[in-house]
């Protein structure tokens, strides 16, 4: 999976949208306000920061040592960064879903019922 292919999968899903909050070179994908993906554009190789359960993360950074690893600038705890060429594109693709479903648990009961009605 490429840059371009991870941003229309991620395009597709409901509620999201694609902004560069920090920089011109940093883009961040949200769901209803709230972000679920950063891809460092200028990063080579390509990578991408993920949101991901704490006892997830540790297992998928000690089975994928080197491709996953603690994200940089972001909370070690809850952040991946994945690298793309390095892995399946099936298992980006089931950590992007596991990325955007543990942000929209947390959504206020409000801010759910704004998505289902999107």
């Amino acid at each position: 999976m490429n840059v371009e292919e991870f941003r229309h999968y991620c395009l597709k899903k409901k509620g999201v949208t694609e902004e560069f909050p920090f920089d011109e070179v940093t883009l961040v994908f949200k769901v209803m306000g709230k972000m679920f993906a950063i891809v460092p554009l200028e990063r080579i190789p390509s990578q991408v920061n993920l949101k991901c359960d704490p006892e997830r993360a540790i297992e998928l950074r000690e089975e994928y040592d080197g491709i996953v690893m603690p994200a940089y600038y972001m909370s070690k705890t809850h952040w991946n960064t994945l690298y793309f060429e390095q892995l399946p594109t099936k298992m980006i693709t089931e950590l992007t879903d596991h990325s955007y479903e543990l942000v929209v648990a947390n959504f206020t009961k409000k801010l759910k019922a704004a998505l289902d009605d999107l």
